[in-house]
């Protein structure tokens, strides 16, 4: 496997001679991701698991014009290189156009960065690479382009737009191999130049980096129509993100309203209004890098898009690399018929995997917490009776029952609620469904043997659901508000025999004014003194003996 020089001391030669002597004798130097030079604030570099300030070296005009002159002019992206690497320079304009900030980045080429995915590289289908940015995706097309134009011997060619992957100047980069790298003047010519690639050149592989919008996915779309394998990345950190983006849904085949007969929406068991695939995905296979060594694979883009529009949950493919260097699958990929399977038996099932994990988790926190309270309420001096359960704020356990997941879930997450979607029916607080559902497949309900309230949505959009989200918060709220006053007066009682017996002053648990008031009562009955003491929201009555 061929080994390449990062070109270390040519980015370093360019930096201003005061910052490069700090870099120079940094321990850390191997380690360097990029250096900020900001216009009167301290230089500082960034390293891979630490950055470092230098405030005694404050950038000036001067070691800006310095670093601009050794790498030359910037294109339209406000981006250069130096030749024959893979640094980039990007600079920050104010607004009369002068140069006030730079980063400049370290360009590596690693070898071996898809050993995680190279069954799915040689297997000729197309393949788009999601992840936030610094994970990786650039490295790894990089090596792609290699390994397929070297080792597989295809045509492959490169859509540079920012000279990242072949490398700034006219000859490639060695990282690439023998694969053709076809530059960009400006950016928003990318789409341009990708159909003049296939037109010109005839490649059987094109690869693309940040394909980000509507032109350039549908450039994406007439290379793939016509039989070329696409390796490309895109914005967007999930499958998921992607579907919502509207520049860029295309690429997993883009979605459109269908409006359904009575009798097939009745056949199906949703509204007649649904959400459908447009047509057939850009990309067969959506790789999501989740971390530098962990990564989810969905192999069936047009089968995980359909799922999704059904309400069902994706379940890729995970694949990790372990500390000895092998890759394992930790998750294997549901298959269409555990899917169906699922859809047809369970309607809202939508099993992601962690979710009970995550919900055990929170349960042991409270359990873990319960002693520590205990332990400063002994310390007090003061004995204090305790409710059964004195979590205010527990989460609503909402269980789906044939509307989409992924919506329940964007509403909880984007409002905030203090809610958290269970796929355990017997544990469910609420049940939010579809009205169609609820009434053609009642027999799961049928078997709890008792009544969970139930929130019903006529069609399954993202409003609907979050209103019937905030509907069954509300109804909890109420419930909670009858059970803290019952937990109250009962401590109330509690407190009331203790100091009966003891003579001793008891102090209760905060409350609001309500519950006070009706504590206060209960007290003064039983002959005993009631005093509220503290300030919202820890105001709370004191029990006591009457004073002779």
């Amino acid at each position: 496997m061929p080994t390449f020089s990062d070109g270390l001391m040519q980015l370093l030669e360019v930096l201003p001679p005061v910052v490069r002597e700090k870099l120079i004798a940094s321990p850390h130097l191997p380690e360097l991701v990029e250096v900020v030079l900001d216009y009167g604030r301290p230089a500082e570099a960034r390293f891979m698991h630490h950055a470092d300030r230098w405030p005694q070296i404050i950038v000036t005009e001067h070691d800006i014009d310095h670093v601009v002159k050794m790498i030359g002019d910037f294109s339209g992206d406000n981006r250069a290189g130096i030749e024959r690497t893979l640094h980039r320079i990007s600079c920050i304009r104010n607004r009369h156009g002068r140069i006030i900030g730079l980063t400049c980045r370290v360009g590596r080429a690693l070898e071996g960065t898809i050993d995680m995915i190279d069954d799915i590289v040689r297997s000729g289908k197309s393949i788009l690479l999601l992840g936030k940015p610094g994970v990786g995706k650039t490295t790894k097309l990089r090596e792609v382009a290699r390994v397929l134009a070297d080792e597989v011997n295809l045509r492959v060619v490169i859509v540079d737009t920012s000279n990242e992957i072949g490398g700034d100047g006219d000859v490639p980069h060695p990282a690439v191999g023998s694969a053709r790298r076809m530059q960009v003047p400006n950016p928003i010519d990318q789409h341009g130049v990708m159909i003049e690639a296939v037109e010109n050149h005839m490649p059987e592989v094109i690869v693309i980096d940040e394909i980000g919008n509507d032109a350039e996915a549908a450039a994406a779309r007439t290379i793939g129509e016509r039989g070329v394998q696409l390796v490309a990345t895109a914005h967007g950190g999930n499958l998921e993100n992607l579907m919502l983006n509207p520049s860029l849904c295309d690429l997993i085949g883009g979605i459109q309203t269908v409006t359904l007969s009575d009798d097939e929406a009745r056949r199906r068991g949703t509204q007649k209004t649904v959400l459908e695939r447009k047509a057939p995905p850009t990309f067969d296979v959506v790789i999501e890098l989740l971390e530098y060594d962990r990564l989810a694979v969905h192999h069936s883009v047009q089968q995980t898009v359909d799922n999704m529009l059904r309400g069902l949950p994706p379940r890729p493919e995970i694949r990790v690399r372990t500390g000895g260097g092998a890759i394992e699958v930790v998750q294997k990929e549901h298959t269409p018929q555990d899917l169906d399977d699922l859809a047809e038996r369970f309607p809202s099932l939508a099993h992601r995997p962690g979710r009970e994990a995550e919900e055990d988790r929170f349960e042991g926190r409270r359990r873990s917490e319960r002693p520590r309270r205990e332990e400063a309420e002994a310390a007090d001096g003061h004995d204090k009776p305790r409710r059964k359960d004195e979590e205010k704020s527990s989460p609503l356990r909402v269980y789906p029952y044939g509307i989409a997941r992924t919506r329940l879930e964007r509403a909880i997450r984007e409002r905030r609620l203090n809610a958290v979607m269970t796929s355990d029916l017997h544990h469910a607080d609420v049940i939010i469904g579809m009205r169609t559902t609820m009434q053609n497949k009642p027999g799961r309900l049928r078997e709890l043997g008792r009544t969970i309230p139930t929130f019903n949505v006529k069609s399954n959009t993202f409003s609907q659901i979050a209103g019937a989200l905030d509907d069954a918060l509300k109804s909890h709220g109420k419930n909670s508000q009858e059970d803290a006053a019952k937990e109250a007066m009962n401590e109330v009682k509690q407190a009331i025999q203790m100091v009966q017996q003891s003579g001793r002053a008891v102090e209760l648990s905060p409350a609001d004014a309500r519950i006070r008031k009706m504590q206060h009562r209960a007290i003064e009955q039983q002959r005993l003194r009631a005093e509220s003491v503290g300030l919202d929201p820890d105001r709370r009555v004191v029990v006591s003996p009457l004073r002779g």
